[in-house]
């Protein structure tokens, strides 16, 4: 049914939806992406949404699905999934007014999720992406991404997250970098015992953690389906423990994670300081330890690097085997184009490749995206994949890591500053004329380079990474409270990064 001859309680519940959604992400995510949804079924606990474009659905399941779905659950408790498919040719909605149009009640048919997932380099060809099932028996059944999941609630689905197909093992490139944490990851997948537990997989942004954590997720489905999983994202693990108090059904939350074979949790540092949340997860890892059940974690520190994570919670964590993923060198980020290329089909000429990976040094993601970026721009006028199409595409990206400064450039700047010698950012003086400078170099250096807490910490006279980590602690602190000294600050970032 379309927008106009939905049922009035269901068109307000969508309209309450849509407000919620426009609060938390703002006007401009709604406008791009919440705007152009119709809904045009709701009918058996399941809400259909309808979107112009497979780019506009692949984005939505991605980012919104799940809340839509808990928000609408919280408005009408019938409600348990909620599909997106795309529907060619729909009116697309008055983005100034926010309303969705009407859209064409067609149903494009899905491929098999199962054999998408085992495509290598694909993402899955499914019409419609579902973020939950209905509850059934407890037989193993298909979710998002290809993903098998069973549990004696029937519920498990639910709170699995989307699996990308493109992120398994055989699309993994190994490197110096990473192979310690990929033959860990291998081990988890391809073992009926546990090893370790849990195994805790930490790394900058874009190094290849969540790939692991899919791939181990794919890999357990392969082998053994019959098994009971959950993959989520931390924040996901919040919201869910959140509802059950709001609903006053903590029992059956408990229940739904405490009878898994496999718990993974991803980004594990988002739950930092929600201490009812680091609570239940603490008592939940625990129950599953003491049963022999597989944890997996992930996270952009290690352990002993949460701050504001509690201390049980942090000793439990590092109690298993602890896994760092390290930034790339030029040889992996050559294997990753190399690997890119080969999925996407294209002959992308070595200099082209060796350039990129000389120039984008930060992370894989960042990497593949340009790449992704050069070929699409070069296939789509009709250009030469060659070094000029490259610094024309990519100039913006390339300005960007020109300007990326060194420790000692900001040392430099911030001693100039303060009126204080280079010397003194490496000697043990704790004046405070002397501390204070060294502290907001160290907090610039954190901002302003890809560095990590000890590499910083070994350019500031061999300090230990808890100094840097208290230096921009402070420094932090001071900001908030000080608009002189803020004022200070900004006014040597920007001179910095011009």
């Amino acid at each position: 049914m379309s927008t106009g001859s939905m049922d009035a309680a269901i068109a307000a519940q969508w309209d309450r939806v849509q407000g919620q959604l426009r609060e938390e992400f703002g006007d401009a995510a709604f406008k791009s992406w919440v705007a152009p949804m119709t809904v045009t079924d709701v009918r058996d606990g399941a809400v259909t949404l309808a979107v112009p474009t497979r780019f506009i659905r692949d984005w939505v399941l991605t980012h919104y699905a799940d809340r839509i779905r808990a928000l609408w659950n919280g408005e009408n408790p019938a409600v348990r999934t909620v599909d997106v498919m795309v529907v060619t040719n729909m009116q697309r909605p008055d983005l100034n007014g926010g309303g969705p149009a009407a859209a064409p009640a067609t149903r494009h048919a899905p491929s098999s999720p199962r054999a998408a997932a085992m495509e290598s380099g694909r993402r899955t060809e499914a019409a419609a992406g579902r973020t939950g099932a209905p509850q059934s028996a407890p037989a193993p059944a298909p979710a998002q991404g290809g993903f098998m999941t069973a549990a004696p609630t029937g519920q498990v689905d639910d709170l699995s997250a989307s699996l990308d197909a493109r992120y398994t093992f055989e699309n993994f490139v190994v490197g110096k970098p990473n192979e310690f944490a990929h033959a860990a990851a291998q081990r988890v997948a391809d073992s009926d015992q546990v090893s370790f537990n849990p195994l805790f997989l930490y790394g900058g942004v874009g190094l290849g953690k969540t790939h692991l954590m899919h791939a181990i997720a794919h890999r357990l489905r392969e082998r053994r389906p019959e098994r009971r999983v959950i993959y989520m994202s931390a924040e996901k693990f919040m919201y869910s423990f959140v509802r059950a108090l709001r609903h006053q059904d903590t029992i059956s939350f408990k229940e739904q994670f405490r009878t898994v074979d496999v718990l993974m949790i991803d980004d594990v540092q988002f739950i930092s300081g929600k201490d009812s949340t680091q609570e239940e997860f603490f008592h939940t890892f625990n129950a599953l330890v003491d049963q022999g059940r597989q944890i997996v974690i992930s996270a952009d520190k290690s352990p002993n690097d949460l701050e504001e994570i509690g201390a049980r919670l942090r000793s439990r964590m590092a109690s298993g085997l602890v896994a760092d993923i390290h930034p790339t060198t030029y040889e992996l980020r050559l294997g990753i184009l190399d690997a890119k290329a080969e999925q996407m089909g294209v002959e992308v000429p070595v200099k082209v490749k060796e350039f990129l990976a000389h120039k984008i040094t930060s992370n894989a993601r960042e990497l593949e995206g340009a790449l992704t970026r050069l070929v699409a721009h070069a296939q789509l006028v009709g250009r030469e994949l060659s070094l000029e199409t490259a610094h024309d595409v990519l100039a913006d990206l390339l300005r960007a890591y020109d300007r990326r400064v060194t420790i000692e450039e900001i040392q430099k700047k911030v001693a100039e500053h303060f009126q204080v010698r280079i010397a003194d950012m490496h000697s043990a003086r704790r004046a405070r004329a002397v501390t204070r400078p060294r502290q907001v170099a160290m907090y610039l250096s954190k901002q302003l380079t890809s560095r990590s807490l000890p590499e910083i910490g070994r350019k500031f006279g061999g300090r230990d990474h808890t100094t840097v980590m208290h230096a921009v602690k402070k420094v932090e602190e001071l900001i908030a409270g000080d608009a002189a000294f803020a004022e200070d600050v900004n006014l040597l970032r920007r001179m910095l990064e011009s």
